[in-house]
Order: structure tokens, then sequence, then C-alpha cells
């Protein structure tokens, strides 16, 4: 009885403190931050990859992308700020993050991409809160006015 009352608190607790992981996907966009680390030459200037997003939460994201890196630059390590833009029904949310850790998936060389886990470093308030609703309320669009609305998961 004890064991059970101690494994729902510890239940309850941990759903506070970790923040909820919500199933979305949208399309991503991935540039490199200048390090600032080679002077006024900017290796990374024009470089970027497309991927998708598979879950976002307030504190990060996780998203499939085909390539680990983008030419002699990788997404994950060396503590490599990235910024991203989201393509969510309600607008570009841009945002820097972290990427902290990196998995190859995929059953065939064809269907091979990397799945990576990153952190939320940055976001404006404003692109705050467009990411804050669209976790809340979901992707799914409705209405034929031109007018976007938002329903919750049912």
């Amino acid at each position: 009885m004890l064991r059970n009352l101690i494994a729902k608190f510890n239940k309850s607790l941990s759903s506070r403190v970790v923040p909820a992981r919500h199933k979305r996907e949208v399309a991503i966009k991935l540039s490199f931050e200048p390090t600032g680390k080679t002077g006024r030459l900017d290796t990374t200037k024009n470089l970027f990859i497309t991927g998708e997003t598979v879950d976002m939460s307030g504190s990060g994201i996780a998203f499939t992308v085909a390539s680990i890196r983008v030419k002699e630059n990788y997404l994950v390590g060396e503590g490599r700020l990235l910024n991203a833009e989201l393509d969510l029904p309600n607008g570009k949310v841009s945002m820097k993050i972290l990427g902290q850790r990196y998995e190859l998936i995929g059953e065939h060389l064809s269907t091979e991409r990397y799945l990576i886990g990153a952190s939320i470093e940055k976001m404006e308030e404003e692109n705050r809160a467009a990411y804050e609703d669209f976790l809340k309320l979901g992707g799914k669009i409705t209405g034929n006015t031109g007018e976007l609305k938002f329903l919750g998961n049912r």
C-alpha cells in the first residue's frame, strides 16, 4: 500500500516537472548560428537543411532530417546553436536550439534518417506565444474563410 502511494506521488511529481510532449509534425528549417570564431569569414552562411518535427514540448523538440551534417558542419555536438524555423499553421516561428542527441533510424538505406532531440535555448516572446498556442490547441485547421482556427485533440 505504501509502495502504491509512493508510485502515485512520483508519477504526479514527474508530470509536473517534465513538460508534456506533443506529437506534432510540421516542416522545420535549420541553419547554423554564426560562431564568431572565424572572424569575418563565415563558412556556415547560407547553409541549411530541412526536415520534419516528430514531437515538441515547451522546453525541447525532436525532428528528423536526412543527414546529421551539412558539408563539414554537424547538427549535434560542440555546443553548436542552430536557428530553427517551424512552419506552423498560424505562421512561422523562429527559435534557437541546441542538439542534445541523435539516432539513426530507418530500416533500409533508402529510408535512413536521423532523429535529433534538441533543447530550446532562446525564443522571442511573440514566437513563444504562437508556439505554445500550437502545442495546446493542436494543428488542425478548420473553416474555409481563410481564417485559422485550432481544434484541440479530442
